[in-house]
């Protein structure tokens, strides 16, 4: 990713300090975690849920003072696609919520030096003009499938802002828009649109099926950021970014879900007929996000195309199947 002009990553404002990333072992963290590692910074550490439950405020405590962080980046979540959403909607609110307060309000009583927090999309509301501005927040309720995750999230963006307010904490609110990439989850029970469809057809096309089933119209259409790219974008803001209003992470592609499929198909070499269980929701009508912010706030545009992203999720997902496919929390 080339870099924009006044936003070059120095190694220097890495070089001494830890970087406590909580999630650093899922998904996201991953990425985040090798990004990282090229920055150079004194110590990356990775607790897990084990080592300590952030939805415990004296865990929150321990793990703050063994760790001693200059910088947290909390990405740490408990996450799923429509289907974990309707069936586990209080888990999702009360899990994201103890979580996201524990960990912005500790690094307050400790002044840590910057705190970034993961947000989501699902936080906007469910008609919100498209491309979604930051300024759209506060328009309307969320998609119903989406709103108990999405508001536990938003309120982290209250949270850090009141204490910016009171307190001057050091303390930035990310919103990324649909994530895929190498390292997704392919369980059933917790993956998002991309890696349901790629395990769907990949399986279909394997026992020689004559046609796969998908949720919903096709109608709906959603944003979709590269993985590594998202994570070069949170190690931008954390180094260049200071200020109390969310930022959106996107691609500046809107795709229709009814294309995406086309893509996957094509892509895994499906020949069969693609079947819409129009019974099922699609979720939110539209997603797309307006990136400026981003761009002129701390220089990040996204670098992979989604042809790529799409070819170097799918070899991964063929080359470590038992991995992908084991991840049901």
């Amino acid at each position: 990713m080339v870099p924009v002009p006044g936003f070059e990553p120095d190694p220097a404002f890495w070089r001494d300090r830890t970087v406590l990333v909580t999630g650093g072992n899922g998904f996201l963290g991953r990425a985040v975690v090798d990004r990282l590692q090229t920055r150079g910074p004194r110590a990356v550490v990775t607790p897990t849920s084990s080592d300590y439950d952030l939805r415990d405020r004296t865990a929150v405590a321990s793990m703050f003072a063994d760790v001693e962080p200059d910088l947290v980046i909390h990405l740490a979540a408990r996450v799923g696609g429509i289907g974990a959403n309707m069936a586990r909607p209080s888990d999702l609110y009360l899990d994201n919520l103890l979580m996201g307060t524990y960990v912005l309000d500790e690094a307050r009583r400790r002044d840590t030096e910057q705190t970034v927090m993961l947000g989501t999309i699902c936080s906007y509301p469910k008609f919100t003009p498209v491309p979604f501005t930051e300024d759209s927040l506060w328009q309307g309720y969320p998609e119903e499938t989406n709103a108990p995750y999405g508001i536990a999230k938003l309120a982290q963006l209250v949270q850090l802002q009141a204490n910016r307010a009171q307190y001057g904490q050091r303390a930035v609110y990310l919103m990324p828009t649909n994530l895929y990439g190498p390292r997704d989850k392919f369980h059933p029970a917790v993956s998002h649109v991309i890696p349901a469809l790629i395990k769907k057809t990949v399986d279909a096309t394997e026992r020689g099926d004559e046609a796969i089933e998908v949720w919903g119209t096709g109608s709906a259409s959603r944003e979709f950021l590269y993985v590594d790219d998202a994570a070069e974008a949170i190690l931008l803001a954390t180094e260049f970014y200071d200020d109390g209003e969310p930022v959106n992470l996107g691609a500046d592609q809107e795709l229709p879900i009814r294309d995406l499929v086309d893509i996957i198909v094509e892509l895994v070499g499906f020949t069969g007929e693609v079947r819409w269980d129009t019974s099922k929701p699609d979720g939110q009508p539209r997603r797309g996000v307006d990136g400026s912010r981003a761009r002129d706030r701390f220089g990040f545009v996204a670098g992979t195309s989604f042809e790529e992203g799409l070819r170097l999720t799918l070899d991964w997902y063929l080359a470590n199947r038992e991995e992908a496919e084991a991840r049901a929390i």
